[in-house]
């Protein structure tokens, strides 16, 4: 990326052109527009997806009797959302190889895009859509809170999110999400291969610390976006945190709520 921008190719460009590219051979803002074109594309296709089947309610209407067709609807709404929940998440690991990989640039080595890094991130989410997909299809209603006897699974499953928070998995994976430096430094390589490797084990980290609140969008209807927004937030705010102070607020509050819909299913 930097030879390109000291290339004999481009030294008769003007000095604001020669600033433009080499603002865009820095890998930090490559990793930037990276994570806000993918996020938008996230919440753009949640919006053309909800258009399409005339609005968000009409998303979440059971999907019967299984099947390709059935799957292929409702895999674009998971891959959508996970798209618009969890790249932001992603921010802070894809940032810090962004630093290394311009320090790096600065000093005309070689770096492997942000790009790819994203990229191998991306793919464990994209499966876990895949997997999510599999369970909506199944699911004996578009989500688990339409009758009592669902709202007692829904509380089971928010009970079981907020104990989970406290689990030694939960702060091992929200650590190395949290703290994605040394784990770059450790394994730094200049190989794409390499590098994509390192995006598919941070995407297991954050599937490990994240996946049980994603798996709350089958309590809350897949489709709400209200949950949606306050999940990713939550998740967002985790990443950022240095400590499990947040994580553990959090843990008491889903299981308050949990036990909120176990008692409106029993009543």
């Amino acid at each position: 990326m930097t030879d390109l921008v000291h290339s004999p190719a481009l030294t008769e460009l003007s000095a604001a052109e020669t600033r433009l590219a080499g603002v865009l051979a820095r890998p930090k803002w490559i990793a930037l527009g990276c994570i806000a074109a993918l996020t938008a594309c996230g919440w753009l296709a949640l919006g053309f997806l909800a258009a399409q089947a005339g609005g968000f309610a009409a998303l979440c209407r059971p999907l019967h009797g299984g099947g390709f067709g059935e799957f292929a609807l409702a895999l674009p709404i998971w891959t959508a959302m996970t798209l618009a929940m969890m790249l932001p998440t992603a921010g802070p690991m894809i940032l810090t190889y962004a630093e290394i990989a311009d320090t790096a640039a600065r000093k005309r080595e070689t770096v492997v895009s942000p790009l790819v890094l994203a990229a191998g991130y991306v793919a464990v989410w994209l499966g876990f859509a895949i997997v999510a997909t599999t369970l909506q299809i199944v699911l004996p209603s578009g989500y688990l809170a339409a009758d009592p006897a669902g709202a007692l699974i829904s509380g089971a499953l928010f009970v079981a999110a907020g104990l989970y928070q406290f689990s030694p998995l939960k702060r091992s994976c929200l650590t190395l999400c949290q703290r994605p430096f040394p784990f770059f430094f450790a394994n730094w390589t200049t190989e794409t291969t390499g590098v994509f490797r390192l995006g598919l084990r941070q995407g297991v980290y954050c599937l490990g610390c994240c996946a049980a609140m994603m798996l709350l969008m089958f309590a809350t209807g897949v489709m709400n976006v209200i949950w949606m927004a306050m999940l990713g937030i939550v998740m967002t705010i985790e990443k950022l945190s240095t400590t499990t102070r947040f994580t553990h607020v959090v843990g008491v509050v889903l299981v308050g709520i949990g036990v909120g819909f176990i008692g409106s299913g029993l009543l």
